[in-house]
């Protein structure tokens, strides 16, 4: 269930969590799990603790980046930045290291090195021409730094590789490049808001009266009724 509801309902994804906790709080994946609930819910010392609980039980290492990620979250980006050092991240696959880099990356962001953060996302992988499952995201953060440093010209470029490579909407890389183009998205109004506080002109009649709609005749009136009489 945390699995199922964790994109679209975070908030109800780790209400089960605290439940599975309660049933099974010495398995792996249940820490795990409760893990990636609070995260989603922005509740990270609670996700940093079962991170670690997890790591623990495994003895892996797939886990480093998150838990970085929780240091941010919780207002330590020079801890984040002391876990990117660490030798546990060279045991990380491909996948995991890009993941680092990001977090990494952010950290700079958090402690106002903007030009680190740019620095720190150069690298072999965002040289590639190919696409891999990391891609988007991390052509879209280096171009959204590029931007932060008011290098725009640099940053629509990447915005435009991150959505050439973004198949499946991970990020906003469309909406970011209409912005800097000043494409203003507007919502459009339903009908009834269209039509709702007019009458239609087919509906109105030649003396601008609606039509099918009842009026008194315009005289006087008749004085001569019975029962007017003394």
């Amino acid at each position: 269930m945390v699995a199922n509801l964790i994109d679209e309902d975070p908030e109800q994804a780790y209400a089960y969590s605290r439940i599975a906790l309660r049933l099974a709080s010495r398995v792996a994946a249940v820490r795990e799990a409760a893990g990636f609930a609070a995260y989603a819910t922005q509740k990270y010392s609670e996700a940093l603790a079962e991170f670690r609980a997890a790591r623990r039980m495994t003895g892996t290492v797939e886990l480093w980046p998150v838990m970085a990620d929780c240091e941010r979250g919780l207002g330590r980006p020079e801890r984040a930045l002391g876990m990117a050092g660490e030798p546990e991240v060279q045991k990380l696959d491909k996948a995991g290291q890009v993941e680092m880099r990001l977090v990494a990356a952010g950290a700079r962001r958090d402690m106002g090195q903007l030009d680190a953060a740019i620095v720190t996302l150069q690298s072999p992988e965002l040289a590639s021409s190919s696409v891999q499952p990391w891609t988007a995201r991390l052509r879209y953060a280096y171009a959204d730094a590029l931007l932060a440093a008011g290098r725009e010209n640099e940053a629509r470029e990447w915005f435009a590789k991150a959505l050439e490579a973004d198949k499946d909407g991970a990020t906003d890389a469309s909406d970011r490049l209409a912005e800097m183009d000043g494409v203003e998205f507007v919502d459009v109004l339903d009908e009834h808001d269209v039509l709702g506080d007019r009458t239609d002109v087919d509906d109105v009649k030649t003396d601008g009266t609606a039509a099918g709609s009842e009026t008194e005749p315009d005289t006087e009136p008749d004085t001569d009724r019975p029962g007017d009489q003394p």
